[in-house]
């Protein structure tokens, strides 16, 4: 796959805005031709996320590129929708700091992880907001339906030996391929995980939103985010 090919793909960034996205202006900006989003000690966000209001796809092909600094992580949602109860815990410090949680800025569903300073996330299957969790780790084909049972199919490689793709404090080029039921990750052209949901019901299997997760004290950067869309 050639990352740097577009055709037929539509930009959700323009590279000095945030036109069309939606979130919390204290988490959020543009520097650089980046997306950025922070949370500091002083600052702190908790779980939270930039949501693209305008567009919605089931089967895609998703291409961006992501850098974070510093010890927490992000991830970008897809599939997803906004406005549902929040199942965890938010921290005294966060709620504090922004108030009551905006659901309208929380998303449920398919999330491509990404959190360099972890030994075992970045490009794992994550169910965002739902009691399915981590589906697919990194190095992992899974088969499953919904809240049902999981299958392990086979394996891409050895979990750590595949992190040694990820890029700390640089840019990684992180693909995603929505077709059906089968969500590919594929990071630094490397093939990182493969969720198969066959539950039609599924929250993984919907058509959806995109939207960018900031968790923990962290630096998030995104740019180039491009998306063809195919229904």
């Amino acid at each position: 796959m050639n990352f740097a090919e577009h055709e037929g793909y539509v930009s959700l960034f323009d590279g000095v805005s945030l036109k069309g996205w939606d979130g919390n202006p204290k988490f959020w900006r543009v520097e650089g031709g980046a997306i950025v989003g922070e949370s500091t000690v002083e600052n702190p966000s908790g779980n939270t996320y930039l949501v693209y209001r305008d567009l919605e796809a089931k089967d895609f092909t998703l291409k961006f590129e992501m850098k974070v600094e510093g010890n927490g992580g992000s991830g970008f949602q897809y599939r997803s929708r906004t406005g549902l109860p929040w199942l965890a815990n938010i921290a005294d410090n966060v709620t504090a700091n922004v108030g009551p949680v905006n659901l309208n800025w929380m998303m449920t569903g398919p999330q491509a992880d990404f959190w360099p300073s972890s030994r075992d996330w970045t490009g794992q299957f994550y169910s965002e907001n739902t009691p399915m969790r981590i589906l697919a780790w990194r190095g992992q084909v899974v088969e499953g339906a919904g809240l049902g049972r999981k299958r392990l199919m086979g394996n891409i490689g050895d979990r750590q030996v595949l992190g040694g793709v990820v890029k700390m404090n640089d840019w990684n080029e992180y693909t995603v391929i929505a077709r059906g039921g089968t969500c590919i990750h594929i990071l630094n052209s490397q093939l990182l995980a493969v969720m198969v949901d066959d539950d039609p019901a599924s929250s993984n299997n919907q058509s959806g939103l995109f939207g960018i997760e900031i968790e923990a004290t962290t630096k998030v950067s995104v740019r180039n985010i491009w998306v063809k869309k195919l229904n």
